[in-house]
Formats: C-alpha cells, sequence, structure tokens
C-alpha cells in the first residue's frame, strides 16, 4: 500500500486537498514506472533544515528542499523530503507567484529528484522546471 505522510516541524496554515495531492504524487510515480512504498514529507524552518544541510551534505547554506532517497534500486519509492517553509515564502515573494503554487512546485520538485531527474547543470536544471511546470499545470487543471 502506497502511503504519503506530511509531518510539521514547522507550523503550515493553509495546506489544503492533502489527499488530492497523495494521490496526484502516487499517480506521477506511476507514470514514470515507479510505485511508492513511502514517502514523508516534512515542512519545517530554515534553521532545521540548515542543520540538515550541514549535517547530511556538508552545505553551510539555506535551501528550500533536501530529498532522501531511501529505497532499494527497482523497488517501490521510500523516502524523506524536507522543506523549509521559511524559503518558499520567501522565494514566492521574490518570484512574484502565491505561497500555494511555490509550496507545490516545491513538492513537485523533491518528486521529480525520486524519479530520476537532476538539476546540477544548466541543461537539467531547464528539464527540471519545465517538468515542475508540467506538473503544476495538471495538477491545477
Amino acid at each position: 500500500m502506497s502511503t504519503i505522510q506530511f509531518f510539521y516541524q514547522k507550523r503550515l496554515n493553509s495546506f489544503r486537498n492533502r489527499e488530492k495531492l497523495k494521490q496526484f504524487l502516487i499517480k506521477t510515480a506511476k507514470s514514470h514506472k515507479r510505485g511508492v512504498d513511502e514517502i514523508n514529507i516534512i515542512f519545517c524552518s530554515d534553521p532545521y533544515l540548515l542543520e540538515i544541510n550541514k549535517k547530511h551534505l556538508s552545505h553551510d547554506y539555506y535551501t528550500d528542499i533536501i530529498t532522501f532517497d531511501l529505497s532499494q534500486k527497482g523497488s517501490p519509492l521510500q523516502a524523506e523530503i524536507y522543506i523549509s517553509i521559511d524559503r518558499v515564502k520567501d522565494n514566492a515573494k521574490s518570484i512574484g507567484t502565491s505561497f500555494n503554487q511555490e509550496l507545490h512546485r516545491v513538492i513537485f520538485h523533491g518528486m521529480l529528484h525520486l524519479l530520476g531527474l537532476k538539476d546540477k547543470l544548466p541543461a537539467d536544471q531547464k528539464k527540471m522546471r519545465k517538468a515542475e511546470d508540467e506538473l503544476l499545470g495538471k495538477y491545477f487543471k
């Protein structure tokens, strides 16, 4: 059975349609020939995610998301996705989009990483952004 759960280290005031989002993420994984075992999405603060970034990735900077793929090769997805609510708010403001839209973009970004998309090189970043936009369009249609 597929399980996607949300956890809140940092309070999130307006996060609706969680069941719709869970089903959409499972459907997205299936469309990429991947099942979902368990994905935990943890909403947290900048300081909390900074500590994870330092401890596990040796990066000393703020980020909006860190995705840990805990899956065995060829098995259904098992993962933890940490999302900084502080970064999502700041990013939404700086790019002129709604918090809700940016939050979903970041969630989809994490799922796309689990499905094999990368974003280190400029060409990969372009592919990632296109895939995010496609998922946003499907989800909010």
